[in-house]
């Protein structure tokens, strides 16, 4: 975490894989936090003069403009309103398992579930797939190499990657962390994981890794307008824009309940059921607190009120239920550790 403009607390705990200890410098998968790092490239282009949030997606990719799909904006990507969560009719959303430009190949046939812009659904692969096309196909670098170059370089973000071949998992070694599935005991081991190749595709949506103290630096940069440590990403302008609540009081029909969204970040939804969503910020973040979720496991969030920036990642995935009840009382013990909210006591 950070506070007040500085790092604050780097802390580490549990087994990273076996017989190896959880360490500040452990590489673990961000999965859907990744998203703020493809929210951010999108604003960078944005910014840049590039794009337009509210041009079409098939202005840039033209085969996305299928099945109704010709209408779906940048903007409308960016806050699961463009209604193609799925890549058949019916299918499912979480999807994996599938090469990235076959992925993409199947996203431009997907069908709609509704007219985009008028209902919301988070979609956790295919919306952030196709803008990582996007962000390809304007600037030209691989999505990888852009991220690479134009975030996490200047960030500081050293050891954090969109994809990693199998040569750097191996320079890497024991501190990759392992993921597990802990809905069962004992906790079974995710096997791409324990592969060399588990971690070659680049996956916009999902496939971030790395220390979470380097991803806390991408919040705290968004939380001081665009810069951290005199090296500027994107404009105080493009942050505000960025980070505003434009989606509002919308029932998500993925989560089932009323979330509210930025321009691809989650922004604090507490007020409308007086307790955090899924992958919320606690009971104590200030209204404008903004980040992303990643599946069952990772939480990255920057609260402007409170000049606070936080990350947290587990290795066990124990179903989005019992991940939220954990997050949710780390993330209130440190408001009430930092005197930013009163001391409860539980019986």
């Amino acid at each position: 975490m950070w506070h007040d403009g500085a790092p604050f607390a780097t802390v580490a705990e549990g087994i990273a894989r076996p017989g190896v200890a959880m360490h500040h410098d452990s590489l673990i998968a961000w999965f859907s936090g990744t998203k703020l790092v493809t929210a951010t490239a999108v604003a960078q282009l944005v910014d840049r003069g590039l794009l337009d949030y509210d041009q079409p997606v098939s202005s840039v990719i033209p085969e996305f403009g299928t099945r109704g799909k010709d209408v779906v904006t940048i903007a409308q990507a960016l806050m699961h309103t463009g209604g193609f969560r799925r890549i058949a009719d019916g299918g499912e959303m979480f999807i994996g398992g599938i090469a990235p430009d076959d992925l993409l190949t199947r996203i431009y046939d997907a069908p709609l579930e509704w007219v985009p812009g008028e209902r919301a659904g988070y979609h956790p692969v295919t919306g952030f797939h196709v803008l990582g096309e996007v962000v390809h196909r304007v600037d030209g670098r691989a999505f990888a190499d852009y991220v690479a170059e134009e975030i996490f370089e200047p960030l500081g973000m050293g050891d954090s990657w969109i994809a990693l071949s199998p040569e750097r998992v191996g320079a890497y070694g024991d501190r990759i962390v392992t993921m597990h599935d802990t809905t069962t005991q004992p906790p079974q081991v995710i096997g791409r994981f324990l592969k060399a190749t588990g971690f070659a595709w680049a996956e916009p949506s999902s496939s971030g890794i790395g220390p979470v103290s380097d991803l806390v630096r991408l919040a705290e940069a968004l939380r001081q307008g665009g810069s951290l440590e005199d090296q500027r990403i994107l404009s105080p302008a493009a942050v505000a824009t960025m980070t505003a609540r434009r989606r509002v009081a919308m029932r998500d029909e993925t989560f089932n309940s009323i979330m509210d969204w930025g321009l691809g970040v989650m922004v604090n939804s507490w007020q409308y059921a007086q307790r955090p969503t899924f992958y919320g910020y606690g009971d104590h973040a200030g209204p404008d607190a903004f980040g992303h979720g990643g599946r069952q496991s990772s939480l990255v969030f920057a609260d402007p009120a409170h000049r606070l920036s936080f990350a947290l990642a587990c290795n066990g995935m124990p179903g989005e239920a019992a991940n939220h009840r954990r997050t949710q009382l780390v993330v209130n013990a440190l408001y009430q550790d930092l005197g930013l909210a009163p001391l409860t006591l539980s019986v």
